[in-house]
């Protein structure tokens, strides 16, 4: 079968389509025909390392978290999902060297592997995983919100989500609104806002408006509920300006910059809540629950993906994978998908 493989950090030039065994998965395993492979910037960050030519923990890895196919073997102790389903991937390389979604065949661990509705397409099940899980978890880690979200578990609520027109951004607003959320994003500048508009955002704002703490407090008077953010470092000042008492902010990304400098005293007075999330190390637990919402979203039509929904695709083929890496490395607005075997 053909694989991406690199077998050292560097730019996407260290990416080499090869030829590998098809493997046979042990006990708690999947093997999985992938159709569709999803990029995130998490892969080429993991691709780059921290300097070119660092080592790495194995000696070859396939990259890709993200993707959907179809199971094509099972191991004796798996038993939720069945040969010839349907399925999309959260996570597939982690911790794996072969594992990775840019393969025409990966084995990988079951808990990692799930049903794809029937009325869910392999575009988006290959877009789910990292954006929508990480989504998902950044919508359910405040002390006086839902552990787990459905159609109105955040009913009264209101949420602001940082950067929406990316992928992350795209999910969280398509989440918040299913979840019965009133949804202000920022964004910045008209091509962004007609994106996030089209995601189903309520109230979409530019962030280098000068009054931008007085528009987003003409919608929520009280504070926001919840803060979904990609960018703490430059928007501490902000998200203090309009949370809420008790409120919480979730931060998923260090955009403009690793530093944070916080007022300690005025967030003592409104007990806000910060909740780092990074999807590695969430937990199992945590996966699954996401997994069985996501789930549900889809069959509900709420994670659409495309021009009409608001998260344009690039296709690659295989063989193209470094550019594939190059466009979202390049920081291209959209969803960045491989096609690596016909469905």
């Amino acid at each position: 079968m053909r694989a991406i493989v690199y077998r050292e950090t560097g730019d996407p030039s260290v990416l080499q389509l090869v030829e590998r065994p098809v493997l046979e998965p042990g006990p708690d395993e999947v093997r999985v025909r992938i159709v569709v492979s999803g990029v995130n910037p998490t892969d080429w960050k993991s691709r780059r390392g921290a300097a070119s030519g660092q080592a790495l923990p194995f000696d070859n890895v396939v990259p890709g978290q993200d993707g959907s196919g179809i199971v094509e073997a099972i191991g004796s102790d798996v038993q939720h999902v069945g040969v010839g389903d349907r399925v999309w991937l959260a996570l597939a390389a982690y911790q794996r060297a072969a594992s990775g979604t840019s393969q025409e065949q990966a084995v990988l661990p079951a808990e990692r592997v799930f049903v794809l509705p029937e009325s869910a397409s392999f575009d988006q099940g290959a877009s789910l995983g990292v954006p929508a899980i990480t989504a998902y978890r950044a919508l359910t880690i405040a002390e006086d919100g839902p552990d787990q979200l459905h159609p109105t578990a955040l009913a009264d609520k209101v949420v602001l989500v940082a950067g929406g027109a990316g992928a992350v951004g795209h999910a969280a607003i398509q989440l918040a609104r299913w979840a019965g959320a009133t949804v202000i994003t920022t964004v910045s500048g008209p091509a962004k806002a007609a994106l996030a508009t089209a995601a189903g955002a309520h109230h979409v704002l530019n962030y280098t408006d000068a009054d931008i703490i007085d528009q987003i407090r003409a919608i929520a008077p009280d504070g926001v509920d919840q803060i979904v953010e990609v960018a703490p470092a430059q928007n501490a000042d902000l998200d203090l300006a309009v949370i809420r008492n008790r409120g919480s902010i979730a931060v998923y990304a260090n955009n403009g910059g690793d530093l944070v400098t916080l007022d300690v005293r005025r967030h003592f007075a409104l007990n806000v809540r910060y909740q780092f999330v990074l999807l590695y190390t969430v937990g199992i637990d945590a996966i699954r629950a996401a997994g069985e919402t996501i789930n549900g979203a889809l069959e509900d039509g709420a994670l659409d993906i495309g021009d009409k929904t608001g998260l344009p695709i690039h296709r690659f083929g295989l063989p193209q994978t470094a550019d594939a890496h190059a466009l979202v490395e390049s920081g291209a607005v959209g969803k960045v998908l491989i096609d690596v075997t016909a469905e």
